[in-house]
This record gives structure tokens, sequence and C-alpha cells, in this order.
């Protein structure tokens, strides 16, 4: 029986959507009212669901409701893509070891927010793509694959990026497939 996943991003959802073409993606839940990953899922006709930090009296009481929606749709693994929220206690907890993250770093170069921007501001030959399972720390967790991208000589930022988020739509669905999630 294939694993039921569901999605958490932050922004537009472009990981999002390459996820969905390929796998049956129970909801996608996004941190900001406003992210367009949103619109994607609707586009996609899969159900989505969005509350903000700001909307609970504390991060507990917020991550809480993350795991009663999980619980809800009796997720299997939750694939973070995009999903700019430090995960804590609470749903580290009730979900550790079925949590994944995508990171457009090749790990540990460069973790955080702006994996892109600070390997491009290093002056790296290359960075790349990490898909590893999350834990308690910032990008610790053990690696699942990776995959180098070079820096061209006649690179932009733009260009670099987009050839790291290229390298990210190959990578995800072939992540997912390995941790035993059916395609459509």
């Amino acid at each position: 029986m294939s694993k039921k996943i569901a999605v958490f991003a932050s922004g537009s959802g472009t990981n999002f959507q390459v996820i969905a073409e390929h796998f049956p993606v129970a909801f996608v839940f996004s941190d900001h009212r406003d992210a367009y990953v949103l619109e994607r899922a609707k586009n996609l006709s899969i159900k989505s669901y969005a509350f903000e930090l700001k909307e609970f009296d504390n991060k507990a009481a917020y991550e809480q409701a993350i795991v009663d929606l999980l619980e809800e749709y009796q997720i299997d693994l939750v694939c973070l893509a995009g999903y700019m929220k430090i995960v804590g206690p609470i749903l580290l907890e009730a979900y550790e070891g079925r949590i994944i993250n995508i990171h457009p770093a090749y790990l540990p170069e460069f973790p955080g927010a702006h994996g892109i921007q600070d390997a491009w501001e290093a002056g790296v030959a290359e960075s790349g793509v990490t898909i590893h399972w999350v834990d308690s720390g910032v990008d610790t967790g053990k690696v699942i694959k990776q995959v180098r991208v070079p820096r061209l000589a006649d690179d932009t930022i733009e260009s670099f990026e987009a050839r790291i988020h290229e390298a990210e739509y190959i990578l995800y669905p072939q992540v997912l497939t390995g941790l035993g999630v059916e395609r459509k």
C-alpha cells in the first residue's frame, strides 16, 4: 500500500507542483494564507489548508493543529517543499522519522534559509540539492539523497538558481519513489 503524503510549502509551490503531478497528495499545507501554492493546489483539485503562527497563542498550539490535521488524514510522510518554518518539538515528536525536506544546497554546505544566495556569494564552483530527514536542527538531518549542480562560467545568480531548481524537480520524485510512495 502506498504511503499517504502531505506537502508543506510557504511560497509559490513549484516543488509541490512537481510532486503532485507524479504522486497522489492528500493535501497541501501552507503557513501563509496568501501563498501561491494554495492556488496551485486549487488548480490541481488538491485539498489545501493554511493557517499562520500568529493566529495561535504559541508555537506548540500551532504545531498541535498541524499534527491534528496530519492524523485526521492518516499521513505517512510529510514532504517539506519550501516550508520556511523550523519544525518544532510537537510536530517532530509526533512525526519523527516521517518528515523530509528539500534544501537548495549540498548539505552540510550552506544550511538555512538562503542556501542558493549563500553559495553564490561564497563563489563556490558547485553547490547542489539535498533531500534529508528532518531533525531538531536546521538542515542537519540524515541525508537521503544529494546531487551536485555546477556553477558555470557565464552563470548569473538567476541561471544558477534555475539549474538548482531543475535538479530539485528531478530529485524529489526519485526520493519519493525510493521511499515507497507509489506514482499516480
